[in-house]
């Protein structure tokens, strides 16, 4: 069977909505991932998505020489945990992999173990977090890999903002994992539009330059409720203005106004990127296990899910009209 999403998400007139999460830690019994699996499937109860992405976490300490907020732990199998997510809400789901700590015998096995006993149909391929990390396997080789395989794959690429602002080439990374079987690119989280205003607008350009047509962008967003939930967003490498780290912060609802904040940027995407004809989607994703920054993360969800929904009808009623 080929992948649902890629059917679904052909339809530039339409978006795409994601909601990410992390396995849980490894180690824990069968019996607790299904426990945690049930609680977040109840919380997606009420609400209209196309399906999850399971993030596959690796330590990316080598990334940078700033301590990393939250200690980290593996987590379970990621290919495993959205094989469970998918039997519970018999949506289709998104599985990150980080390919530098296998070569490319065992990154074959994996593709082929991943189809054929989990189901995954879906996959984000991912590179070292840095070159100086230990790289088996690099991630043009595994696209390469990939092309090659037996199995039909609908393969994603990671797109980060941040690095177009210091480098002014993603939009050139985006064109050659295009070439190299790319059919859909998931950003890390919004909190600088700008930004992302810049790498998009960038992309569209080098697009009709090429003869290309864009490849789906899904927008990551996540709310964020406290000053250490902030430190590790910095961790990560998003990028925060000072005007909104502060916004947030001195506000008597942080995570209300991280809400806020998130809405405004996306309106912001959509008034720069709609007329570049770039099909957009979302992905809400909470980056703690905390309670409250889960249940903020499914308001965020629905909120910015109208808003992107009526935007693209308000473009599809514009083009009758026209």
């Amino acid at each position: 069977m080929d992948s649902v999403l890629r059917a679904k998400s052909e339809d530039a007139k339409f978006g795409v909505y994601f909601i990410g999460t992390t396995p849980p830690r490894d180690g824990v019994p069968l019996e607790k991932v299904e426990e945690v699996a049930n609680k977040l499937v109840a919380r997606l109860d009420k609400i209209d998505f196309d399906g999850l992405i399971v993030y596959d976490i690796q330590d990316e300490s080598s990334r940078t020489d700033v301590t990393r907020p939250f200690p980290f732990n593996k987590t379970f199998e990621p290919c495993h945990y959205s094989q469970i997510l998918g039997y519970k809400t018999k949506k289709p789901v998104i599985t990150y992999k980080s390919v530098a700590s296998r070569d490319e015998s065992e990154f074959n096995q994996w593709l082929d173990n991943s189809w054929q006993l989990y189901g995954v149909r879906d996959i984000v391929l991912v590179g070292s977090p840095s070159s100086k990390g230990q790289q088996k396997l690099s991630l043009n080789a595994a696209y390469q890999a990939q092309l090659e395989h037996r199995h039909n794959y609908y393969v994603g690429g990671v797109t980060i903002a941040e690095r177009h602002a210091k480098k002014g080439d993603e939009h050139l990374r985006l064109i050659e994992k295009d070439k190299q079987g790319c059919e859909y690119f998931i950003s890390q989280a919004v909190y600088d539009a700008p930004a992302t205003i810049d790498m998009l607008s960038s992309y569209a350009r080098e697009c009709r330059a090429q003869n290309i047509r864009p490849k789906r962008m899904v927008l990551t967003f996540t709310p964020c409720g406290s000053e250490s939930t902030m430190d590790f967003m910095n961790w990560l490498g998003i990028s925060i203005p000072e005007s909104t780290r502060w916004r947030i912060l001195e506000s008597s609802n942080p995570l209300a106004e991280s809400i806020k904040v998130c809405r405004n940027n996306l309106n912001q995407i959509i008034e720069a990127v709609m007329p570049l004809n770039i099909p957009l989607g979302l992905n809400i994703e909470s980056l703690t296990n905390r309670k409250e920054e889960i249940d903020a993360s499914i308001r965020l969800y629905k909120l910015l899910k109208a808003t992107l929904d009526m935007a693209l009808a308000e473009r599809e009623l514009n083009s009758i009209d026209s």
